[in-house]
């Protein structure tokens, strides 16, 4: 089960890195495009459907590596039971939380597939394209609240903390 996570968590993020790629293929197109007296039709929503899925994709990924923002003021002062505690009631609200975004999410990219919505820019890219890769992101961050939720029940350290040690030392 560890290796079949480990491979979503890095296959998301290099999904997440391809998105950013696009990023740059589409800003350098644009600006030879101009330097030609051209434009390239629909990148500027392009790039911003790139940035979204890409940033949703790395959630995830971000959250197991300890990348995220985390104010520790009250954690970082407990140990032992109560620091546990802490632990599994922010885990626990997290993996809700995330959880109620991703059901909804998903939800309005059915409907958005369902209705046959369109983007509002020059190109008329389907919305569930976009909201999908968002929704998957979303998915695999309720995936890493879960893994950590239940690593930290095991009496585990949850990966943000060992991932912090590592760059720290």
């Amino acid at each position: 089960m560890r290796t079949a996570l480990t491979f979503l968590y890095r296959a998301a993020e290099i999904l997440g890195a391809v998105f950013l790629v696009l990023i740059a293929v589409l800003i350098v197109s644009q600006v030879f495009a101009r330097l030609a007296s051209r434009m390239v039709p629909g990148a500027d929503e392009l790039a911003g459907y790139c940035m979204a899925a890409s940033f949703f994709l790395m959630l995830g990924p971000a959250l197991r590596r300890g990348a995220h923002i985390r104010v520790g003021v009250l954690v970082d002062r407990l140990r032992g039971g109560p620091r546990r505690v802490v632990e599994l009631v922010c885990l626990g609200f997290g993996t809700a939380l995330s959880g109620y975004f991703a059901w909804f999410w998903l939800r309005m990219t059915y409907d958005s597939y369902d209705f046959g919505d369109l983007g509002q820019g020059v190109l008329p890219i389907p919305l569930w394209i976009p909201q999908a890769a968002m929704g998957v992101g979303l998915v695999i961050l309720v995936i890493a609240f879960l893994d950590d939720l239940l690593a930290v029940i095991q009496g585990r350290e949850a990966s943000y903390q060992s991932a912090g040690m590592q760059s720290e030392g």
